[in-house]
């Protein structure tokens, strides 16, 4: 394992949390607003660590405060993951490579950060918010926890129904990786916005990937190529760690926009109107093309 330099937030009250955004430039708006949206609903935060690579790390600093740190992936990752520019996209984006992994996009190395930072902070759980999402209501990190226990998202039955094949590739190779046997998929689903880890299982989950390949976690997955943090995260918890930390919940706080046309002014107020009585909060796609302004323009009428 790598041993970088920790981070120091503000970790002291019982079952702290830290909420956890991986993101980059071209997001640099949208996780703007995500974090003026964090100040002005979320309580119970010790601290938000927002992970990008090198080359995006000035960008972001302009978002740091008291309880916001920016943290460069080459803190988090082995030296030995190199970010180069893509010539497949005329340089206009990164690929990262290694001798001892298959080529990965920033897809890939966005989990990769999400997994190791749990080695550099303190806090007891890790709230993963994208940054294009944006809280519209109140949101207490605290209430992830019932006593003892943290939230697992887990969608009973949810890839039986899901007919997208990567899902179950992501599960049957997640499998591979904490070596359950046989290496097949799992009908559930635990792949969600707006979901929170226990530090302390992250941890075993490497060393886990570790004892079983004899090989540096990130190797693995990274040799994988297709793979899922949170369903790494769900199959440990559900099928080798147990639920003595952990208690078991469908309950989606965030209501998301995956795909789709751009949304209107009308679209996006439309969307709002549509969230659950439980959720906290909305995520509109980059990819979408939705006008962040506009985004704004409708939280500000929310």
């Amino acid at each position: 394992m790598i041993n970088p330099p920790r981070i120091v937030g503000d970790a002291a009250s019982a079952h702290s949390a830290a909420i956890v955004t991986a993101s980059y430039g071209p997001d640099f708006e949208r996780c703007r607003l995500l974090c003026e949206t964090i100040d002005a609903h979320v309580t119970g935060m010790a601290h938000h660590y927002i992970l990008v690579a090198h080359h995006d790390v000035q960008l972001f600093r302009q978002l740091e405060g008291p309880r916001r740190t920016v943290v460069d992936e080459r803190d988090l990752l082995p030296s030995w993951l190199h970010a180069l520019p893509d010539p497949t996209s005329l340089f206009t984006r990164r690929i990262w490579l290694s001798t001892r992994t298959m080529p990965l996009r920033g897809w890939h190395v966005q989990q990769l950060r999400r997994i190791a930072l749990h080695a550099k902070i303190d806090e007891d759980a890790l709230i993963y918010v994208d940054s294009d999402v944006a809280f519209i209501k109140a949101f207490d990190c605290r209430t992830m926890w019932r006593d003892d226990k943290l939230q697992l998202f887990r969608r009973e039955n949810g890839l039986a129904e899901n007919t997208r094949k990567e899902h179950s590739r992501w599960s049957s190779n997640a499998a591979l990786a904490l070596g359950i046997e046989p290496p097949i998929s799992s009908p559930h689903d635990y792949i969600v916005t707006l979901i929170a880890w226990r530090r302390q299982s992250i941890r075993a989950i490497c060393e886990r990937i570790e004892a079983v390949h004899g090989r540096h976690w990130v190797e693995v997955l990274g040799l994988q190529r297709q793979f899922s943090e949170c369903t790494i995260y769900g199959r440990y918890v559900d099928e080798i760690e147990g639920l003595e930390h952990h208690y078991h919940s469908d309950r989606e706080l965030c209501r998301v926009y995956w795909s789709g046309p751009e949304l209107s002014a009308g679209g996006l107020q439309a969307f709002v109107s549509g969230m659950a009585t439980d959720q906290v909060a909305i995520g509109i796609q980059s990819f979408t093309g939705t006008d962040i302004n506009q985004i704004r323009a409708t939280l500000e009428l929310a």
